[in-house]
């Protein structure tokens, strides 16, 4: 019997109604709560722990601002990757003594796992409404915080105007042999989806010729973005929005959306554990940081369809993009099995690197 409002008769109305009641057609639904009521509830808290995956940068003066708009609760950051902290989070849960709050991951599928559990806490801030449903659970077990778009990106003082790359087979120039760097792709999810994109269209002799031209890896898209500014490489088609943060520091890097690929999005997602030490704090947080006047200044696409695009960029709809990051990362046996085969290539992580 499905119970939900599209296709429910009119004759078993009544038996949804009370299945709901009782728990049997999903979880209860998360009713919005005011900002001020959130933080009456959060104050005896005092705090709220937050495990996020990637640059910590971008979170740092947001986290500010939430301290000074709400005296009294203070935020504690844990920065690292995805793939790492979550290993932390599966031992917390595993020994019932959870320390973070929340998590704010690239690594959708683990949200996804987690809501399977039953370890997440249902909750829509209020407005969650204008979040495009591909980006939220309909339960409120999760949520997209960020949508990110991985881009070209090229050193302007070192690649000639002629050389700058505007389709993936322009990396296979001679011109950038030695110069070309990623991310390790079985070490991070976004940027094997990257790859598993190109190969997708150019078939896995790309990767042979990719190889031959002999490029770098390294652990973490800053690390990538920080390497081609510097000019230690100089140009990589593995750039996240990390790149205008170098380029205001005065590096000279460019970003590219190319036209004849597809541009890969990924999703940072938050979620709240149902055992959160903090669980109002969190509520707090999260409402807070999704509400449209945080959204409008994240310096990335927001999942909030009433939010503009970041200064300079076009709607997501005006660019070909490939946006099924969530399906490809929740497919665990081909995720493992292109994660093996792509460390063929480029043997195991060698080059570490970090998020601030």
């Amino acid at each position: 019997m499905r119970c939900d409002r599209f296709a429910v008769p009119a004759v078993v109305a009544g038996r949804c109604a009370m299945a709901m009641l009782l728990g049997l057609a999903g979880a209860r639904p998360a009713l919005a709560e005011t900002m001020d009521e959130l933080y009456a509830a959060a104050k005896a808290e005092k705090t709220v722990v937050i495990y996020s995956g990637g640059p910590v940068a971008p979170y740092e003066a947001f986290i500010k601002d939430f301290e000074q708009r709400f005296p009294g609760i203070t935020v504690s950051l844990t920065g690292g990757f995805s793939n790492v902290l979550n290993s932390r989070i599966e031992a917390q849960l595993h020994d019932r003594r959870l320390e973070t709050d929340m998590a704010f991951f690239q690594t959708v599928q683990d949200f996804v796992a987690w809501k399977r559990q039953g370890v997440l806490l249902n909750f829509k801030p209020d407005g969650y409404e204008q979040i495009s449903p591909v980006f939220r659970d309909p339960d409120g077990a999760y949520t997209t915080v960020k949508v990110n778009q991985i881009v070209y990106a090229y050193n302007s003082r070192l690649v000639a105007p002629q050389d700058v790359p505007r389709s993936a087979l322009d990396f296979l120039k001679p011109a950038f042999l030695g110069k070309l760097i990623t991310c390790y792709p079985a070490d991070d999810d976004a940027t094997l989806y990257v790859f598993h994109t190109i190969v997708q269209k150019y078939g896995w002799d790309y990767m042979d010729r990719y190889m031959a031209n002999k490029p770098n890896f390294v652990q973490g898209h800053l690390g990538v973005v920080r390497s081609v500014g510097a000019g230690t490489n100089i140009a990589t088609f593995d750039a996240t929005s990390t790149a205008d943060a170098v380029k205001r520091a005065g590096q000279p890097i460019e970003s590219v959306f190319s036209e004849q690929d597809a541009t890969p999005l990924f999703t940072v997602t938050a979620g709240i554990f149902k055992d959160a030490p903090h669980p109002n704090a969190a509520k707090l947080f999260l409402a807070w940081y999704m509400a449209k006047e945080q959204q409008s200044r994240i310096g990335v696409f927001s999942a909030r369809t009433d939010v503009p695009p970041p200064p300079g960029l076009k709607p997501l709809s005006a660019y070909n993009t490939a946006s099924q990051y969530r399906e490809f990362v929740s497919d665990e046996k081909t995720l493992a099995a292109l994660r093996k085969r792509f460390e063929t290539y480029t043997g195991p992580v060698v080059n570490a690197g970090g998020v601030r």
